[in-house]
């Protein structure tokens, strides 16, 4: 299999075409172009759908010139796009997406509806079918059960299907809600497709380091088949192996004795492109420690902390005990240091005692901030007691170590404030965000999930030990995702005690 060979199988009159996409093998470059030449050669609209608003920005700039003719939509932006078309029978309000943004697995529930809909009403799967009878299904390994039967749906009414996935970059757990249909069998919808090809070109490492390109290729290969990476055999030049024990006590932690990090730190001083991946968040922010915190965390395009504060501050509203409950742990998400027994059990206190009883010293401070809530019982009082946070940790001794490991992110939950409603100002400010195209900054932590998508010079992998990478199809995932942003350097923390049983050492 070959670029070319995937390139006439999409260009086929097959109705479904499946495409093995591993990572750095072009396959955004093979979509886009699809869709470019079919936009101008064919009549009606090619649709696109991506998982996240990242990739849309890629797909239109990839495909620019074809104005309307290729439409780019996230997977759930068409499912709120039916649902607000047909909300009435599907028992939902008018407008879906505020509906499943306040509702637990909101969008997975949309999914589910909505499959069931197209399921019973055939016609309208038609309708789509017409509209769009090209659709490019990207990172198809991400659909959820019902994500996956609406594009079958749209299958089954004469839509071709172009899918392409990589089942070694399946790194998202599964929820099946009651009801919900099971996300695909990978084997056996590529033995059911019209056609399947598999990309297999490094382009990925083609102007870097080839030799790490082709490793990392066989190294997907061994993990798919079950396989052990063995680190004892020859390594490209630019793959570098530290064996050292974490020393911490406390999950999450992470911390090495002097001469076992010496090649780590001089790996990172080498690489002016660098990304640090690690499988736990609480690892990754631990790691801004270990580094001295000079790096940051790379927050992605994905706001959890907010959206938890957000859907507290409408559940809550007008009760200042459980917003300040929220935003204490809100702080815990965002940072380092506003812990309950430092600060959040007082301002917790106040708001219940209403900031009635006179105080002083650091207790009247945290006073301060518990009054904005108190007054403003709402998302808006949130946003004023996280300003004033903001300004202690600049000029008082008591507030000044506390650190954001997410300044971004606290930071639009201030500019939340300045709208009146907290849904329609989240919904402003992920929109924003997500036209703005955020990108990592030079050198950067971050977990593998937000790291998924992105690429770099050099990246470290730490740590490597069994509790990360246990022997199971999801850490098998994991590990290949994680070493395949390397476009030249990977460098292997790997435990000398408990080494990850993925790995022979």
């Amino acid at each position: 299999m070959s670029d070319a060979s995937v390139r006439v199988a999409l260009r086929s009159d097959e109705r479904l075409v499946v495409i093995e996409a591993p990572a750095g093998c072009g396959k955004t470059h093979q979509g886009a172009d699809y869709a470019s030449e079919i936009a101008r050669a064919v009549d009606g609209r090619l649709l696109i759908l991506t998982h996240t608003h990242a990739a849309c920005s890629v797909f239109a700039e990839r495909t620019r010139g074809v104005g309307a003719r290729v439409e780019i939509r996230t997977i759930d932006g068409l499912i709120c796009q039916i649902a607000g078309a047909y909300h009435a029978g599907l028992d939902l309000p008018a407008d879906p997406a505020a509906w499943a943004r306040r509702t637990k697995d909101g969008y997975s529930q949309l999914a589910m509806r909505v499959a069931s809909f197209l399921d019973r009403h055939a016609m309208v799967a038609a309708a789509l079918a017409r509209r769009y009878p090209f659709v490019v299904c990207d990172e198809h390994q991400d659909c959820s059960g019902d994500q996956h039967a609406i594009g079958m749906a749209l299958h089954r009414e004469g839509a071709r299907l172009r899918l392409f996935a990589d089942p070694m970059q399946r790194i998202y757990k599964d929820k099946v809600l009651p009801g919900g249909r099971s996300p695909a069998d990978w084997k056996s919808l590529a033995r059911g497709a019209d056609a399947y090809e598999e990309l297999d070109t490094p382009h990925r490492w083609r102007d870097g380091c080839p030799d790490l390109g082709s490793w990392t290729l066989e190294a997907r290969r061994i993990l798919k088949a079950g396989g052990k990476l063995d680190l004892r055999a020859k390594l490209p030049r630019t793959v570098e192996v530290v064996f050292a024990e974490n020393q911490a006590r406390r999950f999450g932690d992470y911390q090495l004795a002097t001469a076992d990090r010496r090649r780590i730190d001089a790996f990172e001083r080498a690489n002016s492109s660098l990304l640090i991946v690690s499988h736990f968040s609480d690892t990754a922010q631990n790691l801004r420690a270990f580094f001295g915190r000079r790096l940051p965390l790379w927050e992605g395009h994905t706001r959890p902390g907010l959206e938890g504060l957000v859907g507290a501050a409408i559940a809550h509203q007008g009760n200042p005990i459980e917003l300040a409950r929220a935003l204490v742990g809100f702080m815990g998400e965002v940072g380092k240091g506003f812990s309950p027994s430092a600060f959040g059990n007082r301002l917790v206190r106040e708001a219940t005692e209403r900031c009635a009883k006179s105080t002083s010293g650091k207790p009247a401070v945290i006073q301060g901030i518990a009054r904005h809530i108190v007054e403003v019982p709402d998302h808006r009082g949130i946003a004023g007691a996280l300003r004033n946070l903001a300004d202690l940790r600049r000029s008082h001794a008591d507030f000044v170590d506390i650190e954001l490991d997410c300044p971004s992110e606290f930071w639009e939950a201030i500019r939340l404030g300045g709208y009146a409603d907290a849904e329609e100002g989240f919904a402003q400010i992920t929109h924003q965000r997500t036209h703005s195209r955020p990108t990592p900054p030079a050198k950067a932590i971050s977990t593998i999930h937000k790291a998924k998508g992105l690429e770099c010079d050099g990246v470290i992998v730490m740590p490597c030990d069994a509790k990360t990478f246990p022997d199971t199809a999801e850490a098998r995932c994991l590990l290949y995702v994680a070493l395949s942003r390397a476009k030249k350097r990977l460098l292997l923390v790997v435990s000398t005690g408990t080494p990850s049983p993925l790995l022979l050492t």
